[in-house]
């Protein structure tokens, strides 16, 4: 565990100085496109199922109806969101969370708490380690696996993880991402809300 905490911390450093140009560009175009915060903040399940505060960037505009309330998600994201998202540029943030330990760069991707009560016990497994920028169920499918699928991904790193399965994992998401692989509905990581029976 400490080797697999020394690449997280060399990895997310070694990103930031190297995204860095690109952080400052999209927080621009952010800021212009879409207004301010530019950065989307939300509270999810870390290790153990401990909350902490995920960043991402924001890809959604706050647009409102007459009334004063928010727009459908659908309605809010703009060209350029989708744009972020199946790129998964709005994902760069977090590798400052991986820097502060609430997640690693590999691992099951952090879900909505609401999901915390629905899990099976055994779904629920995908909790016994950090959750990650990417992980097994990004690179085997992505978007198109059904929730079970993506959970079942999941607990098989849980019981596998090593260090050399991190790396490949890495080196198929860069290779995913530019392919633009799995993308569905404006590459919105959920595509359909999980509601324990899905």
């Amino acid at each position: 565990m400490m080797l697999k905490r020394l690449f997280d911390i060399f990895g997310a450093l070694a990103g930031l100085v190297l995204f860095a140009p690109v952080i400052l560009l999209l927080a621009l175009l952010i800021r212009i496109k879409l207004g301010s915060p530019v950065l989307f903040r939300q509270v999810r399940p870390g290790r153990d199922a401990r909350p902490f505060e995920m960043v991402k960037f924001r890809t959604m505009t706050d647009a409102r109806d007459v009334d004063g309330k928010l727009l459908p998600d659908a309605e809010r994201l703009t060209r350029f969101g989708r744009f972020l998202r199946s790129a998964s540029l709005d994902e760069l943030p977090e590798l400052w969370n991986v820097l502060k330990g609430d997640m690693s760069l590999v691992g099951p991707r952090p879900l909505a708490m609401a999901y915390l009560p629905l899990y099976s016990p055994e779904q629920n497994r995908r909790h016994e380690v950090r959750p990650g920028i990417t992980g097994l169920a990004q690179v085997r499918g992505r978007n198109t696996l059904s929730w079970n699928d993506r959970f079942a991904l999941d607990v098989d790193y849980v019981d596998t993880h090593n260090l050399w399965l991190d790396m490949r994992i890495l080196v198929e998401t860069v290779m995913i991402v530019l392919r633009r692989d799995g993308v569905q509905a404006g590459g919105q990581e959920d595509v359909n809300s999980f509601d324990g029976t899905n």
